[in-house]
């Protein structure tokens, strides 16, 4: 669909990539298993397109471990674990996110979290941030029977806010946030400044819009 800014009844947002940069903390976590395997830390840079992935992206590129291996429950329990240790030790809000929330604060414009992050560790997080005190729902990745790319967790929010799926907008930097967006029925930016992910070109994903910076969002909305 063409993107309708008119309408827009709440506004939603992926977590990781989107609204944090959490890959300092995911990848310190990764590079600690590697240290105790006598293996040399990976870059930040390398690690920070799989943080969208989650432990199976970071096990994935530090371990070399796909979740078929035998030892990969194991691994990623330890990886939660670790990453849980250090859950908001460099972790913070992308720039402007922190104006972008407010401004939608002022005009009275709800807005929500739908993440896959599990609500263990996405509700101490958001927490941490100050973002639970104005969010009006936070969906984590085991909130319903389903994560994204399903849309059930997006239609939960869109329940809980108690808006029509079509009145909302949903805004992620992975293509999974995208397609789970259109399968609920609402209108999809792409966060260009996320972590976008190995696969396909962020032009490929057919998000209704592709945001620059957090900013953008607030001009494409009429509210700056």
């Amino acid at each position: 669909m063409a993107f309708k800014p008119s309408g827009v009844a709440a506004v939603l947002f992926d977590l990781d990539g989107t609204l944090v940069d959490s890959a300092p903390d995911l990848a310190g976590a990764a590079n600690e298993m590697r240290q105790i395997r006598g293996l040399a830390p990976l870059s930040l840079a390398t690690l920070r397109p799989l943080v969208g992935a989650g432990a199976r992206g970071m096990l994935g590129a530090a371990l070399n471990v796909a979740p078929e291996h035998d030892e990969y429950e194991a691994l990623k329990q330890e990886f939660l674990d670790r990453y849980e240790q250090r859950l908001t030790r460099e972790t913070a809000m992308f720039d402007h996110v922190q104006s972008m929330l407010h401004a939608l604060d002022q005009t009275g414009l709800p807005w929500g979290v739908v993440t896959n992050k599990v609500e263990r560790f996405a509700i101490p997080l958001v927490t941490a941030l100050g973002l639970h005190t104005h969010a009006c729902v936070i969906i984590g990745g085991d909130t319903t029977p389903h994560a994204k790319p399903h849309p059930a967790p997006l239609l939960e929010a869109a329940r809980r806010a108690d808006v029509t799926p079509a009145c909302c907008i949903y805004v992620g930097d992975d293509e999974r946030d995208i397609v789970a967006g259109r399968a609920a029925g609402m209108q999809t930016a792409a966060a260009a400044w996320g972590y976008l992910g190995n696969g396909a070109s962020i032009a490929d994903w057919r998000a209704d819009i592709v945001l620059s910076s957090p900013l953008e969002l607030l001009q494409v909305l009429g509210l700056a």
